[in-house]
């Protein structure tokens, strides 16, 4: 986390107000929430095409600072509020997912939450690790003496704790230069969540992530999955690619101009064969030209043929890093899309054949406030980030479960303790 640490100790109270920023290759996007009884609801949106952005790092300071000043000024704006600390997300840095596993004497006395915290703090001593940014420490196991599969050992008796920790981390530079960026933008940074841990946060209904399932956020710079079992994150990762590659792959293609391939995209592009594709015909601008020039036809089966080879290359490569995560069994058939790319038609049947699951595609939920146009799979993270915001207790720790709408009991740790203990 942040060496600037939110809330100073104080718990949030309803009428608080907490802010996401989410820092992507396409866009920057704001969310201003106030708390209320039912959760957070939205009152400032601002977003704005990213720039300095790619891949989810910051590649020049100048510009993404501008385009962070405008995005939350843009939410400022609409709700009347004034912020001073963000939760952001975190693409940047190969976020890598590892199993810790630790054990501390407790001499036979009670378990307390400082013994808890200093188990915790031994996966990892601090915010570094190996020269790695530690983002997440998420336990996934509790175990007093040879009683395994506990939800939550204090108050408990024994001689020794011992834990089950997934640790998230990070190249620091990366991650730095996402701090210092905002910083410079005037804000705070209150907490580091990775992208599709945020995501799951908003999308995933409490079954799915007790039962187990694949998140996967296509956004337009890196594609990322995280695998949920017992209501909490056990693996993530981030692949280098996502719907900006799609739009890059048609400019080429096509011979026009980024902004007028991704126009093509979002109108046009499927994953679905028609019947129709050879006979309907697109006007495409050929780059380097001007409005004034006539446009080429081309068939809409051609834009197919260029979206359809990339979308399947993606997937592919999500089912692969799954096969490799040795959790996919785990985490069973049950799979949820999300981000901007998912919007793609056809994109449900066709990563449901790529990746041999159940697949639905998924907006944000739990958060009230929400226009259509901002409501959508391409806003996922941001409003991950408000429950994020809303649950995360103070310091280096482990977050909410995606169940911690109204920060319920921890859920079962059991089965997922015991396959960990077998596998690992």
């Amino acid at each position: 986390m942040s060496g600037r640490k939110r809330r100073n100790g104080h718990a949030l109270s309803r009428g608080s107000t907490i802010a996401a920023l989410d820092v992507g290759t396409a866009k920057v996007c704001c969310f201003i929430a106030k708390l209320e009884a039912s959760g957070p609801r939205v009152i400032g949106i601002g977003h704005q095409i990213a720039q300095g952005v790619r891949a989810g790092a910051i590649v020049d300071m100048e510009a993404a600072e501008q385009a962070i000043r405008a995005t939350v000024q843009a939410a400022e704006q609409m709700c009347g509020e004034t912020i001073r600390e963000v939760h952001v997300n975190v693409s940047c840095g190969v976020p890598t997912s590892s199993r810790i596993h630790v054990d501390v004497a407790i001499a036979g006395h009670e378990v307390s939450a400082s013994d808890v915290r200093r188990a915790m703090m031994e996966g990892g001593q601090g915010d570094f690790e190996d020269n790695r940014r530690i983002l997440h420490r998420i336990p996934i196991d509790h175990a007093i003496d040879d009683t395994t599969g506990i939800a939550d050992p204090t108050g408990m008796f024994g001689d020794r704790l011992a834990l089950t920790l997934h640790r998230v981390d990070a190249a620091p530079g990366p991650v730095r230069n996402l701090e210092t960026v905002i910083e410079r933008a005037h804000l705070d940074v209150a907490g580091l969540v990775t992208t599709p841990y945020a995501s799951g946060l908003a999308c995933l209904a409490d079954d799915e992530s007790d039962l187990g399932v694949t998140l996967v956020d296509i956004g337009a710079g890196t594609t990322s999955l995280a695998l949920f079992f017992g209501g909490r994150l056990i693996h993530q990762d981030v692949l280098p690619v996502g719907g900006g590659h799609v739009t890059g792959d048609l400019a080429r293609g096509l011979t026009t101009p980024l902004l007028h391939a991704e126009r093509i995209k979002v109108l046009f592009g499927s994953l679905l064969p028609s019947r129709t594709d050879d006979h309907e015909m697109v006007e495409v601008t050929p780059v380097g030209e001007s409005d004034s020039v006539q446009p080429n036809q081309v068939p809409r089966a051609l834009i197919n043929s260029i979206v359809r080879p990339r979308v399947e290359e993606i997937l592919e490569m999500v089912r692969d890093r799954l096969h490799a995560s040795g959790f996919d069994r785990l985490v069973g058939r049950r799979a949820v899309i999300t981000g901007g790319a998912s919007q793609t038609p056809g994109m449900q049947d066709y990563a449901g054949r790529v990746l041999d699951k159940q697949v639905r595609i998924a907006r944000p939920a739990y958060i009230s406030g929400l226009a259509e146009a901002t409501g959508g799979p391409a806003f996922s993270t941001a409003a991950g980030l408000l429950t994020y915001a809303l649950n995360a207790p103070d310091g280096p720790d482990y977050g909410p479960r995606p169940t911690d709408r109204t920060l319920p009991a921890l859920g079962m740790f059991g089965r997922v303790g015991g396959w960990l203990r077998d596998h690992f």
